[in-house]
């Protein structure tokens, strides 16, 4: 009985990864098939395995530079998570011991999260034009960090909020300042949700297409942007193999991270539910 149970979690289990990655396995799938079996064979196999959808799109780095859009893609992301990390500890410092805005800047900075950001799509734009940030790497990992901002705050807050303020004043005892506690105290003890907070805003960063699409044009243009180029770049339509390859590429960094991260990111978002 007890191995009749095992066997239907499994099954339930796989069925389970297969529903809700569908869209992934049949771009995975369709990335190693030719033109010529992705017209004839719709189904899940693959009957000639292929490279030649890869082996394309670094042939057309001339007009297409996949490689490009995913170093602008790693630049801005990275960028833009450390901007959001270095401005939401001292902040979540700030909003737990001190009080500052917790009850008027807080919730404006998380309901951000609420808002339709394409109303800021005209204003940014103007205001990136007047300071010569378009098309940067600077003014795209400004974008994602302002983006990330609600998320990591929270975390931070709660991960702050966790920590014993009996830590603080005996700090301050030894004449720490609140910039040494913050840096030797709370840093240390919140490095797993700064991980986690780290891995979350990058994934972020990384999908951003909104303000890609309206702030970029070539110099800074990240992945999620540069791949759509690919779709009709022969005139002839959309080459789904090709497409489909561009897309597994531009997917495999963050999914790589959120795979190897995602065990520290659950202890993370659950960081004081439970209080003893």
């Amino acid at each position: 009985m007890k191995r009749a149970i095992a066997a239907l979690r499994w099954m339930v289990l796989i069925v389970a990864i297969m529903v809700l990655n569908a869209p992934v396995i049949i771009t995975l799938i369709t990335s190693f098939k030719s033109d010529a079996e992705i017209v004839s064979n719709a189904s899940l196999l693959v009957e000639a395995p292929t490279l030649v959808n890869y082996v394309h799109i670094f042939a057309m780095s001339d007009r297409f530079d996949i490689l490009h859009f995913l170093w602008n893609s790693v630049v801005e992301a990275s960028l833009g998570t450390a901007f959001a990390l270095a401005l939401s500890l001292p902040a979540a410092y700030g909003i737990v011991r001190f009080r500052v805005g917790l009850h008027w800047l807080f919730p404006q900075v998380v309901n951000q999260r609420a808002i339709p950001l394409i109303i800021f799509a005209i204003p940014l734009y103007l205001m990136y034009q007047a300071t010569g940030l378009l098309d940067t790497k600077l003014g795209m990992a400004i974008i994602v960090c302002w983006v990330n901002l609600p998320l990591v705050l929270v975390l931070l807050v709660n991960a702050v909020r966790d920590v014993p303020i009996e830590m603080d004043e005996a700090a301050r005892i030894d004449g720490a300042s609140s910039w040494t506690i913050v840096r030797l105290v709370i840093l240390p003890l919140v490095r797993q949700t700064i991980a986690s907070a780290a891995v979350l805003a990058f994934v972020y960063a990384w999908n951003e297409f909104l303000f890609s699409l309206i702030l970029t044009t070539r110099a800074a243009v990240p992945v999620t942007v540069g791949a759509s180029f690919f779709f009709s770049a022969s005139g002839g339509g959309v080459q789904w193999g090709v497409a489909a390859a561009v897309m597994m590429l531009s997917t495999l960094p963050p999914l790589l991270l959120g795979l190897f991260a995602y065990r520290h990111i659950g202890r993370s978002m659950t960081s004081g539910a439970i209080k003893g």
